[in-house]
């Protein structure tokens, strides 16, 4: 069996909500992880958020059935993979606004949303909102999103440092987000990834209850058991209030390309799918 890749995907209602409006979506088969958190009132959170992650599971996949290998994207400057997350998020956008224009009681309705597609030895990631990714490598923690939020818009623009803007800012404020808009704009980010680095995707009901360190600390100490250290995370989340829902999606890489003869002939032609 091939141990290229490893997945597992927890979600939780946390504490103090009445249900869960975050969503989670992985394929080990395609690499394809999602996960998004939604809002609005009733239930439309959790209908923006199913909306988003189903969007772009079947864009994707369909993309992918249709591949052509070494494809790219002249006009865009960034990868093919990475155009066809970035486009199935501006699909799942147009479908969220369509939705809450012609339903009452979806009005008003939106999502974060981040997406990681693993080809050969890179990571296409596209992501709308504060729902975060972040990257273990080797024992250094990073943050590799950067929010759409009212926090780091004022820190980025010097207005207050990182912790004048947590102390006095409130949280979940994002500028931008799926659904407000009949056109969003998605960031991306392309990178290699490396054996035994561990991505983290998570929703904003752990990082704002759980700062860096901590996550850092419990996701290094079970980094041998990916299930643990979901569960984990999440009961840290939950020991300190879980005002939110928690989600929380982990992806190992086991083994990269690049791909001999094919897309997917060595790395996803066997893979061990674990889910929490």
């Amino acid at each position: 069996m091939n141990n290229a890749l490893e997945i597992v995907n927890v979600s939780d209602v946390g504490r103090k909500r009445p249900h869960n409006e975050d969503s989670t979506i992985t394929d080990i088969n395609q690499g394809l992880v999602v996960l998004a958190d939604g809002m609005g009132g009733y239930n439309a959170g959790e209908v923006a958020s199913a909306i988003a992650v189903m969007t772009v599971l079947q864009d994707v996949s369909a993309g992918l059935k249709n591949t052509n290998q070494n494809q790219s994207s002249t006009e865009t400057g960034i990868s093919w993979e990475s155009s066809l997350v970035k486009n199935a998020i501006s699909h799942a956008n147009t479908n969220i606004y369509t939705m809450a224009k012609t339903e009452i009681h979806c009005q008003g309705m939106g999502t974060t949303i981040v997406a990681g597609l693993i080809y050969d030895d890179k990571i296409s990631i596209a992501y709308v909102g504060d729902s975060r990714l972040y990257r273990l490598r080797a024992g250094k923690f990073q943050q590799i999103t950067k929010d759409h939020s009212l926090i780091q818009e004022l820190i980025d623009r010097g207005l207050y440092t990182t912790e004048e803007a947590h102390a006095n800012t409130p949280k979940n404020l994002v500028t931008r987000a799926l659904g407000l808009g009949i056109q969003v704009k998605v960031d991306v980010i392309e990178e290699q990834v490396m054996p035994g680095d561990i991505y983290l995707l998570c929703s904003d009901g752990l990082n704002d209850m759980v700062n860096d360190e901590e996550i850092h600390l419990t996701l290094s100490k079970y980094s041998a058991n990916l299930v643990q250290a979901a569960n984990d995370l999440v009961q840290l989340a939950n020991s300190k209030g879980g005002k939110d829902n928690i989600s929380v999606v982990l992806v190992r890489i086991k083994e990269t390309g690049p791909v001999k003869g094919g897309r997917f002939h060595k790395l996803f032609s066997r893979l061990l799918d674990v889910r929490g």
